[in-house]
């Protein structure tokens, strides 16, 4: 048995002792979670959620001031969060959406309760998460923490597993998915989005790999919010750079940069747990340019460095960096160690 599904088997198993026939179900507020997960530690968010030299470097600056990084990033014991569980579980378990919402307030939407029902969906949220909050330190390991322990509470089918937010909280949902494709199915962005390998960071390879191919996008944006229609665009677009193409585009005639009506919701979620698999001949193609690509850029960086040109290296090191992110590594972090014994 691999790690995933050790690990889920050991969710379904604690989901069954602790609430067997003793489930509570609709609007449940102030919830208190006391389960932590290593998906959400701060080497783990580190790995999969920043650019391997950024990681690096948040710990270089840790520890030239002296501040230890806390392993769990949160405490449970101060934290609240929100639920939804329709009355009628399905019969291969429920499906989980994690909401990250722009708000602080831990609140469950009342127009989408009817729709989460028919779609056999928790909805779980949590307080202290809105656009103010830290987005590494705070909204990305209390999103994963909800879903653990969502989990762990419910018996949820790890097939039907999403996250999903609304505005700024969109954002985080994409940052949140493509760095756990083997957590998430899918992600729904709700009026929010960024381009990948730009704004939002690309993950370890194996990881990639597993959004490439097991991952659901749906984007659900109003027709008259111009700004987050071209944001969409663009992150759209990133999408088909990185070989990513099971994507939907759902649009709200007459809405601006509002919540979803519990229609387009409707739609959304049914798209959202609609899976294609990619065209393999040209998924296999895609990622050799990339790879080719890639190589390319690590190649110039080798031979400005062998031609001395430390500072220039440098440079260029940052571009591949911030360009393919986990993808790079560890080529990327034994170059970063070569310049830095060169400097010197």
């Amino acid at each position: 048995m691999n790690r995933r599904a050790c690990w889920l088997a050991c969710l379904a198993w604690l989901a069954a002792a602790a609430w067997a026939g003793d489930a509570p179900t609709g609007v449940i507020n102030d919830v208190v979670f006391s389960q932590y997960a290593e998906y959400a530690n701060s080497t783990e968010l580190a790995r999969r959620l920043v650019s391997p030299l950024n990681a690096q470097r948040l710990q270089q600056r840790a520890a030239a001031s002296g501040i230890a990084i806390a392993e769990q990033p949160v405490d449970l014991a101060h934290e609240r969060f929100a639920l939804y569980v329709p009355a009628q579980a399905p019969p291969e378990g429920y499906a989980l959406l994690v909401f990250v919402p722009p708000w602080n307030e831990a609140k469950i939407p009342p127009s989408w309760t009817s729709v989460l029902d028919r779609h056999g969906m928790i909805l779980v949220t949590a307080a202290g998460i809105g656009n103010d909050a830290n987005v590494l330190d705070r909204r990305d390991p209390v999103a994963l923490l909800a879903t653990t322990n969502a989990m762990s509470r419910y018996r949820v089918n790890p097939q039907r597993v999403y996250v999903g937010g609304f505005s700024g909280g969109s954002r985080v949902a994409l940052r949140l998915a493509l760095g756990y494709p083997d957590l998430f199915r899918g992600v729904l962005l709700d009026a929010g989005s960024d381009a990948i390998g730009q704004t939002v960071p690309l993950p370890p390879s194996s990881l990639l790999e597993k959004f490439q191919t097991g991952s659901r996008i749906v984007y659900l944006t109003g027709q008259q919010d111009a700004t987050r229609q071209d944001m969409e665009r663009q992150s759209r677009q990133s999408l088909h750079d990185w070989c990513i193409t099971n994507i939907d585009t759902l649009s709200m005639a007459g809405v601006g940069h509002d919540l979803a009506e519990p229609a387009a919701l409707d739609r959304a979620l049914t798209s959202l747990e609609t899976l294609h698999a990619p065209d393999a001949a040209k998924l296999d193609a895609c990622r050799a340019r990339i790879t080719s690509e890639l190589n390319a850029d690590i190649d110039k960086v080798h031979a400005t460095l062998e031609a001395g040109r430390i500072d220039d290296a440098k440079k260029q090191l940052d571009v591949v960096d911030h360009r393919y992110g986990g993808l790079a590594a560890p080529r990327s972090v034994e170059l970063a160690a070569r310049l830095q014994l060169a400097a010197h």
